[in-house]
């Protein structure tokens, strides 16, 4: 097999490895992560998430887990230690919501 073949068929698995591990990500939380969550005092932030770092609803046609588009998404959030969501200050000035902005 020649050098350029190989890098190829190299460079070829590891997107198709990327896009897999991508659309995992993306899944919904099943019942037993949130649950965990919630029993963690856990509570849904909305606004606080990087971009595709959302733990779910993130809007219309996006799928759930890790589809936010942008940093901060107003309808896209995040578990975070009970309590805190309304204390934490985005780059903006604005605070995190409990309620989708």
């Amino acid at each position: 097999m020649s050098v350029k073949k190989l890098v190829s068929s190299a460079a070829l698995a590891g997107a198709l490895s990327s896009a897999l591990a991508s659309m995992a990500g993306a899944a919904p939380l099943t019942k037993a992560e949130a649950s965990a969550a919630l029993a963690a005092h856990k509570e849904k932030c909305f606004g606080v998430a990087l971009k595709g770092q959302n733990d779910c609803a993130a809007g219309p046609g996006t799928t759930c887990q890790g589809t936010s588009t942008v940093d901060f998404q107003g309808d896209a959030w995040k578990f975070v230690q009970g309590g805190t969501c309304g204390s934490i200050v985005l780059p903006n000035g604005k605070h995190g919501s409990l309620k989708a902005m």
